[in-house]
């Protein structure tokens, strides 16, 4: 009985403010200004200083050119025999310039290293958008143990809202089944408060950033 009680006063409590509303004591607030301060470095720093914040490691590269040669590199630094890649545009950049690479459905299970695009860069957050209208799919930006994203200049933006607004531009209605961010290399302290890189994804991961603005 006392909880019908109890109930019934909450509930005519909330009547009552519905008919009697008040004039809104906060008119004067600009919903339109921007919540953070503008970032004062360049995008391409700002993202960088972020990415690393989150143990990303990142390359700047003035060219597809460079990119390629940059890639080689780093996979004879690193002893990596092949890289997984199903982007056709990717593997065109790549195509002819010693670098190997795997697409066949054999080889995934045994992957370690994948190569694929993205949407947008979060400078503000050090974010990458990812989403499953590239032909990499949704498997490709988790289940490598190193993950390596291709990303051009222009797709660098300040914040969250810019990528989301740029996401509708490019899609309009038919936006991707899977739109995502990753934040760093995969990790969790859940066991005894020890990290561990890799827990649920990537253990590495690299944005090579290429630049695209002439």
């Amino acid at each position: 009985m006392d909880a019908t009680t109890s109930r019934e006063k909450v509930l005519k409590s909330i009547r009552n403010a519905l008919i009697s509303k008040l004039d809104n004591p906060y008119q004067d607030v600009d919903f339109e200004s921007p919540v953070f301060a503008e970032i004062s470095d360049s995008p391409e720093i700002a993202f960088a200083q972020e990415f690393i914040k989150v143990a990303g490691k990142f390359v700047y590269c003035s060219d597809d050119a460079e990119f390629a040669e940059t890639l080689k590199s780093v996979m004879v630094e690193n002893g990596w025999n092949s890289i997984h890649c199903l982007d056709e545009e990717l593997s065109d950049i790549l195509k002819g310039k010693g670098i190997s690479l795997t697409s066949d459905k054999e080889s995934f299970d045994n992957m370690k290293t994948g190569l694929t695009r993205c949407e947008y860069l979060i400078a503000r957050l050090g974010s990458i958008m990812v989403s499953s209208a590239h032909s990499s799919g949704r498997r490709m930006n988790v289940f490598p143990e190193i993950h390596l994203v291709y990303a051009r200049a222009s797709q660098l933006v300040p914040d969250l809202k810019d990528a989301l607004k740029g996401m509708k531009e490019k899609y309009g209605q038919d936006l991707p089944s899977m739109i995502s961010l990753i934040t760093g290399p995969s990790r969790t302290a859940d066991i005894e408060k020890t990290l561990v890189m890799g827990a649920h994804g990537p253990r590495e991961l690299y944005v090579f950033l290429v630049d695209d603005q002439v």
